[in-house]
């Protein structure tokens, strides 16, 4: 695979979750409200921060590979690509809380950030706390990942961006418990590709790390 070639995978890809919702709200009358456009576009750029978490961790998990076989362009593509998914993930909760506004006329983002929840009173509150776990979790993989060239935190980075596998798991179980274009063709066939191949990822990891102990326990 050349570089023009992942770059145009990469992109049609992206496209599947704006392709889902366009066929979405065409099914919706017009004209649209101000609530329902902020609603849009918190779904758009949730779809597409999904499938950018995708890919990194696609990317990331397996980063000097992808170098040796493709050239050093790889990381700056996924530092740039983390950027952009990082900046939607912000942007989600920020139109929620938008949202909150207009429909309820109250203000609280404690609420949209911090309402975290077990026992919740409805099951809808309770995928809303995947949500925000998944949120403050990738928000200190990105910080950790900034901070990876001081000296004092470079032995450490790493062991707080590997939460990222856990953020795409929270997030995977959050828009399919809360969403309703995940579950809507053609974004429902990269949901069901992708899920699979970042739970193998994680498996795969988690043999590579318990391995060599297994090994000298027998």
């Amino acid at each position: 695979m050349n570089k023009k070639l992942f770059l145009v995978i990469w992109f049609l890809s992206i496209l599947l979750g704006p392709f889902t919702l366009l066929l979405n709200i065409s099914k919706i009358p017009g004209p649209y409200d101000t609530i329902l456009l902020i609603n849009i576009f918190q779904r758009a750029v949730a779809l597409v921060a999904f499938v950018m978490l995708f890919w990194q961790i696609v990317l990331g998990s397996f980063m000097h590979r992808w170098i040796e076989k493709y050239g050093a362009w790889v990381f700056k593509f996924h530092i740039t690509e983390g950027a952009i998914a990082y900046s939607l993930i912000f942007l989600h909760p920020l139109s929620f809380l938008l949202f909150n506004y207009i429909a309820t006329k109250v203000f609280d983002p404690f609420y949209v950030y911090t309402g975290f929840c077990v026992l919740c009173q409805t099951r809808t509150e309770f995928f809303y706390s995947f949500g925000r776990v998944a949120f403050w979790m990738v928000s200190a993989a990105v910080l950790a990942a900034k901070l990876r060239t001081q000296p004092w935190w470079r032995e450490y980075w790493r062991k707080i961006h590997i939460l990222n596998y856990l953020v795409f798991i929270l997030v995977a179980v959050h828009s399919w418990f809360v969403g309703s274009d995940t579950h809507s063709f053609p974004f429902v066939l990269f949901y069901f590709f992708s899920v699979p191949i970042v739970i193998y990822i994680i498996i795969s990891k988690l043999i590579a790390f318990f391995k060599p102990s297994l090994e000298l326990n027998h």
